[in-house]
């Protein structure tokens, strides 16, 4: 299976427990990678037979900024049942950064994978 990827997706939302954090966007920065068969797109050179990715990340951009979650593991799930049902993916890996969340520490977050590879 081939691999469609999306990296560094900057995205600003609202997510977090504290009262602060439900007042402020803060930038989350997805890394998304997608399993799709690509074989009939590089026979054909037609778009229609591939993954559009420009499409998937308007969608989860849409989805992520209108989002105000309190954990970062409900909207990462949310967006891999996104990308799973609504683009017929097979498998899906999904890297979230919440930048800034922990003091001394550059990168924070979740890495989950779902669906059959």
């Amino acid at each position: 299976m081939d691999i469609i990827f999306l990296g560094g997706l900057e995205i600003e939302t609202i997510i977090g427990i504290y009262d602060w954090e439900r007042k402020t966007k803060q930038t989350v920065v997805l890394d998304i990678e997608m399993a799709f068969d690509i074989q009939k797109a590089a026979k054909t050179d037609d778009i229609q037979y591939t993954l559009d990715y420009k499409t998937v990340s308007k969608r989860i951009i849409s989805f992520v900024e209108a989002s105000q979650f309190f954990l970062v593991e409900k909207l990462i799930s949310e967006i891999a049942n996104i990308i799973l049902t609504e683009f017929n993916v097979p498998w899906v890996r999904i890297s979230l950064n919440k930048k800034g969340a922990i003091r001394g520490a550059s990168d924070v977050g979740i890495i989950i994978e779902r669906g059959e590879r």
